[in-house]
């Protein structure tokens, strides 16, 4: 650990943490019978809808293979409907899926939000945020280096 830069130790510190933090959340969510995966994709759904499968895929931490297990089984539990346009087969929420997502956005964005909000100043999660916006948007742009 003694050759371990600041940066590197950002890094392990905020991989823990996320971690951590799934596995809390997916603990929370058992009470709407719902993984924190599931609440994403549930999530971007609802934002983006109609969305294709490939456009879901991208904004969402599922495989492709992964994406289409999970759509099946919320599918099959109501909360989404999949309609064929011509060639484009569309994603959206259905009634009972636009429910879940009303009753589990507020009780998990509070949960999520306790996270910082017990422990940092407000002043210190405004500075948080425009840190990890910065940080994100470079690593967007951020490329291999060569072998």
């Amino acid at each position: 650990m003694r050759n371990n830069t600041l940066g590197s130790l950002i890094w392990l510190r905020l991989m823990r943490f996320t971690n951590q933090s799934n596995q809390l959340s997916n603990e929370f969510l058992k009470r709407f019978d719902l993984t924190t995966a599931q609440f994403d994709v549930l999530m971007q759904i609802y934002v983006y809808q109609p969305l294709t499968q490939i456009e879901l895929a991208k904004k969402v931490t599922v495989t492709q293979g992964g994406i289409s297990r999970m759509l099946a089984r919320l599918e099959k539990e109501g909360y989404i409907v999949r309609k064929q346009d011509w060639k484009t087969k569309t994603i959206s929420l259905t009634e009972k899926g636009e429910g879940i997502i009303d009753t589990a956005m507020p009780a998990q964005l509070a949960f999520q939000s306790s996270f910082f909000e017990d422990v940092l100043t407000k002043e210190e999660t405004k500075t948080l945020y425009t840190l990890m916006t910065r940080v994100h948007k470079h690593s967007q742009k951020k490329e291999l280096p060569p072998e």
